[in-house]
């Protein structure tokens, strides 16, 4: 697919491209660049959970309290920067962009992405920012409005944003998944790097398991297995699943919701 084409007919759309999968699958960078190369906005909201037990440790709110912690995400003066070129994250005018992806939040995430109020309240500002930037206006034949935007995380594809243009599960394989995180965090992959890094991905996915649904793709989800692909293959991957979403809406009104991709 060529990227200039489908970042045209994508902006002229306002098309909406969500992606969920598993830790260590690759869904920030790829989600990133998909975005780049589709010329829309670009969302992590995962980082909005990292941003919101970064805030409740910086206000001394007991984790466990979940009630507190609700409290505290209710009024966390949180600001979303969805350039995909240079995505930011600040809270309460802070850049917390490095603070966020430490070890220590890392470890602490769960008890906060696991409280449903949380995630009641942070899934509708992801509402809120997806509408922004996908909303379109009808001109007789032609459209014009939001620029579109590729939103990744947990939800997205089933909670969030479920009516979305492409709806796409990225996984890989545990072992493919650990060596990623692994080189990430570590710079290595070698079994004393994934063996560090196999409780975090491991514990957060199993955690995040008992709210939210990201190993099964659901019905109209497209599965992206990238496994044995590198980074450019499964950038291409998504797009070839973006290109027969757009080529199928461009068919009729009632299509591109979705529905059955390229087997991976």
């Amino acid at each position: 697919m060529s990227g200039d084409s489908a970042g045209t007919r994508a902006a002229s759309h306002g098309i909406v491209v969500a992606i969920d999968g598993p830790s260590g699958s690759g869904k920030s960078s790829v989600s990133r660049a998909v975005a780049r190369r589709l010329g829309t906005a670009y969302l992590d909201t995962g980082a909005m959970y990292r941003a919101a037990t970064w805030w409740c440790l910086e206000e001394q709110v007991d984790l466990a309290d979940q009630a507190a912690v609700a409290a505290a995400v209710d009024v966390m003066p949180l600001v979303m920067g969805i350039d995909p070129a240079a995505p930011t994250v600040h809270v309460d005018g802070t850049d917390v962009g490095e603070a966020i992806r430490t070890t220590e939040i890392s470890t602490a995430v769960s008890a906060v992405a696991t409280n449903l109020a949380v995630r009641a309240e942070l899934r509708r500002l992801q509402r809120a920012i997806i509408a922004a930037e996908s909303s379109v206006e009808s001109a007789g034949t032609s459209f014009s409005g939001g620029r579109g935007i590729v939103a990744e995380g947990r939800d997205i594809t089933t909670v969030v944003a479920p009516d979305a243009d492409a709806r796409i599960l990225l996984t890989a394989s545990e072992e493919a998944r650990l060596a990623r995180r692994s080189l990430e965090v570590h710079g290595a992959a070698d079994a004393a790097a994934v063996e560090a890094t196999k409780d975090q991905v491991l514990r957060r996915d199993r955690d995040d398991s008992t709210v939210s649904q990201f190993h099964v793709a659901a019905d109209g989800v497209v599965t992206v297995d990238s496994s044995d692909l590198d980074f450019e293959q499964t950038i291409q991957a998504v797009l070839d699943v973006v290109e027969q979403v757009l080529a199928t809406a461009a068919t009729g009104p009632d299509a591109g919701t979705g529905g059955e991709g390229p087997a991976r």
